[in-house]
């Protein structure tokens, strides 16, 4: 088998192995969330993450708080703002 092939499949078995853990270390947590790993250390020293540091040097991920880290500050879509807006006017229309 080519040797570039067989990497690949590497590859893919490793991200979907990281996919069943919930807790991922540093490097697992950088490919997961597609950050660099210079600018999720930034995210770790300012606090901006959460993260745990159990013996003071490495650190570790919850999935589930990285996943709600990466899906806050969410935008609506006009299509949502549209919609609201509509259920406003209908609740503020006069008889």
């Amino acid at each position: 088998m080519d040797t570039i092939l067989i990497l690949e499949r590497l590859d893919r078995l490793e991200k979907l192995l990281i996919g069943s853990k919930e807790v991922l270390t540093f490097d697992e947590a950088s490919d997961y969330t597609g950050i660099s790993r210079s600018y999720l250390y930034k995210l770790t020293a300012s606090g901006k993450i959460p993260h745990s540091k159990p013996n003071g040097k490495m650190l570790f991920f919850e999935k589930r708080k990285l996943v709600n880290w990466l899906l806050q500050n969410k935008r609506k879509s006009k299509q949502d703002i549209e919609a609201e807006a509509l259920v406003y006017a209908m609740r503020c229309k006069t008889p």
